[in-house]
């Protein structure tokens, strides 16, 4: 099939208007690198703060019938960023992406994966649906190394390039004298005591540098009231507690801004790791999943897995080596290259 001509309305799916930041970092790439004359069209959950921030077409991405109606009416189906073809979160929204995918191609419409991560695929059937899947795709580009080789190794490589947040305005750092920020998580991984050592070492870190240490809920619904459940819990130094607060940001622009004023980022959150590099910020990670840890390899920065605690001795002293000490300039402009691959996949099908 030949790439799409002008006036193309793509169908972008994701999972946007959840209020996840990181998502929502996603979309704000994505709709910056389609071409000119584009008219797109957004599956959203908060369909209003998605239409008021970004000024484009939603419809309602929970609702499988409208989102298969909305498909009858533009020209392609783009799968936009994360990592839509997994099973982790079930079974059931696998099937979601690929009853879209298989809809778009019989009424002849070519489908794009923009950015995608592949899997986890922990169940053989989802393994073999997604191989199956990816032989009906015009295009791919992929934001890590894994999912390239695996679909590679299904027969589908694509382009390779860095995750397309990469691909946000930098802010300059200038948070020398600033707060410690924390984008972290409720996982499975940390229940009850095993908060312990994180707590404690960041205890620490803050009496240590004398700062303030603000609580960022990067996903709005999911991490918001953190801080205070560990305080309800009493697992929270009394000291931590007192220099703690919790922030709350609408955009990632706003958390970007907050992070360019920050002595020090720790986060558990992917995008939080990537939009506190792109602000210049000193940074940390904790990884519940492979995809943080990869990214925290890119950027040479420590990264502890949970699943691995060390004692909080350890993360205290690499945590207060990170004070005042940025991410590699040059290595943040390496990544940021790294995007083009996915604005020329665009460009090329959905382009004039």
């Amino acid at each position: 099939m030949a790439p799409a001509q002008k006036g193309v309305q793509p169908l972008i799916c994701g999972y946007y208007g959840e209020h996840n930041l990181g998502d929502d970092a996603l979309l704000s790439a994505l709709l910056a690198q389609l071409p000119e004359g584009c008219d797109p069209l957004v599956t959203a959950f908060d369909q209003g703060e998605v239409q008021q921030r970004l000024g484009v077409r939603t419809c309602a991405r929970r609702n499988f019938t409208a989102v298969r109606r909305s498909l009858d009416r533009c020209d392609a189906l783009v799968l936009g960023g994360g990592s839509l073809l997994q099973d982790a979160t079930s079974f059931r929204s696998l099937l979601y992406y690929a009853a879209l995918i298989i809809s778009a191609r019989l009424q002849g419409k070519p489908v794009l994966l923009w950015g995608q991560g592949l899997g986890p695929l922990r169940r053989r059937r989802s393994r073999l649906l997604v191989r199956r899947l990816l032989r009906l795709v015009q295009a791919s580009s992929w934001r890590d190394p894994a999912s390239a080789q695996l679909a590679a190794a299904w027969g589908r490589p694509g382009v390779l390039g860095s995750d397309p947040v990469w691909s946000l305005a930098k802010r300059p750092w200038h948070g020398s004298a600033g707060p410690l920020v924390i984008c972290w998580r409720p996982t499975e991984l940390l229940d009850g005591e095993r908060w312990a050592p994180l707590l404690a070492a960041l205890d620490a870190v803050a009496a240590a540098a004398d700062r303030p240490v603000l609580w960022l809920p990067f996903h709005r619904d999911q991490d918001r009231g953190l801080l205070a459940q560990l305080d309800r819990r009493e697992l929270m130094p009394q000291r931590l507690a007192q220099r703690s607060r919790e922030v709350l940001v609408a955009t990632p622009e706003e958390a970007m801004e907050l992070f360019s004023g920050a002595a020090l980022v720790l986060s558990m959150r992917l995008h939080g790791l990537i939009v506190a590099a792109l602000a210049g910020a000193p940074l940390a990670a904790l990884s519940y999943d492979p995809k943080v840890r990869a990214a925290a390899e890119a950027l040479a920065c420590p990264c502890f897995e949970l699943e691995q605690l060390q004692d909080a001795s350890t993360l205290e002293l690499q945590w207060l080596q990170q004070l005042q000490n940025p991410p590699p300039p040059q290595r943040i402009e390496e990544l940021r290259l790294g995007c083009q691959v996915h604005a020329e996949l665009l460009s090329r099908w959905l382009g004039r």
